[in-house]
């Protein structure tokens, strides 16, 4: 079994992009490989993903048919951080197949739908703690939401969720103050669809 290094395009993807994988989130093109596997000569892409240290190896043929994507544009973030200021969908229904709901919006590598994972589990100070297993699924679906946001802005991870959270603390009754200040501050942040009106207050 042999493999050399082959294009630095294909299929639209280059080598140095960053890529979104849906399973494992945000990762980059490291290479173009061609591997001989029995007799047939397959063209890979070399994926690293620095946050999980692993490296993955996806047919270039089935790229597409997997999900992988190339990075939300600037607009479809901005689409996501509104989502996240949106009031929380819980349904009445049993936690575990909420749970695998949720799951499966993390891994679905839509953007729009792990924004809404991060809405819908979200806990302000003022609010009851989370249980164990939401906590998970809630880092779970922000590391994601950050890391994507963090490599379209081009910033760090940590700013990225800094910014999840100004846009978290703008939705309805949530912060850490009283409910009746909490929405005042809501009423502010319709007022401005500046993204950096209530900064300072939830910073």
């Amino acid at each position: 079994m042999s493999s050399q290094k082959k294009a630095t395009v294909s299929q639209g993807f280059r080598t140095g992009e960053s890529i979104v994988y849906p399973a494992h989130g945000v990762g980059q093109i490291v290479a173009i490989e061609e591997q001989v596997v029995a007799g047939m000569t397959l063209e890979l892409f070399v994926i690293d993903f620095e946050k999980d240290k692993m490296r993955l190896k996806v047919p270039v043929a089935k790229a597409k048919s997997v999900g992988m994507r190339k990075l939300s544009e600037t607009d479809f973030v901005e689409r996501a951080l509104k989502v996240v200021q949106g009031r929380a969908r819980v349904k009445k229904t049993m936690w575990s197949r909420r749970a695998q709901e949720y799951d499966a919006k993390i891994n679905s590598g839509d953007l729009i739908q792990i924004a809404e994972v991060v809405r819908d589990l979200y806990r302000a100070e003022s609010q009851p703690e989370q249980s164990y297993s939401e906590r998970q699924l809630y880092e779970a679906a922000l590391g994601r939401m950050a890391r994507e946001l963090a490599a379209v802005n081009e910033v760090s991870e940590t700013e990225a969720v800094r910014l999840i959270e100004v846009n978290l603390n703008k939705g309805p009754k949530r912060g850490p103050k009283g409910a009746a200040e909490a929405d005042a501050d809501a009423d502010d942040a319709d007022d401005s669809d500046d993204a950096g009106a209530t900064q300072e207050e939830a910073a």
